[in-house]
């Protein structure tokens, strides 16, 4: 069975580089953009399994991009789960609300991490 594939949209190399480390090491194949001009790029050509969006990127925030993702077509049923250090009242709500089918905070627990995608990715509607 081919590895599943997903694509991280982070601007921060560090967060970028511990997400993929932490994905290869689940055997998951990794598409990385770091911002939303290149996440646009990517998915002309890959479609993923699962998108990662970091909430506050320059130019183009990930509530912007995951609403835009998801009236795609053939982009609505990929789970977009939101990875953000926005851990305030109301965030996970308005990640929610801006398409994001789940939210991990930041700092990511890595004992965790590849349990939860594999939750996301499990749970596609």
């Amino acid at each position: 069975m081919a590895a599943k594939s997903i694509l991280n949209v982070e601007d921060n190399f560090e967060n970028r580089l511990l997400i993929k480390r932490l994905l290869q090491s689940g055997g998951f194949d990794v598409l990385e953009a770091d911002d939303a001009e290149k996440a646009m790029e990517i998915i002309k050509y890959h479609t993923p399994d699962l998108i990662l969006m970091d909430i506050n990127m320059p130019d183009v925030d990930g509530y912007t991009l995951t609403n835009h993702l998801k009236s795609l077509p053939g982009f609505s049923k990929i789970p977009i789960v939101a990875i953000t250090a926005n851990v305030m009242k109301g965030d996970r709500e308005k990640t929610i609300q801006a398409g994001c089918d789940g939210y991990i905070e930041k700092p990511i627990d890595v004992d965790s991490f590849l349990d939860t995608i594999d939750h996301f990715l499990s749970n596609q509607k």
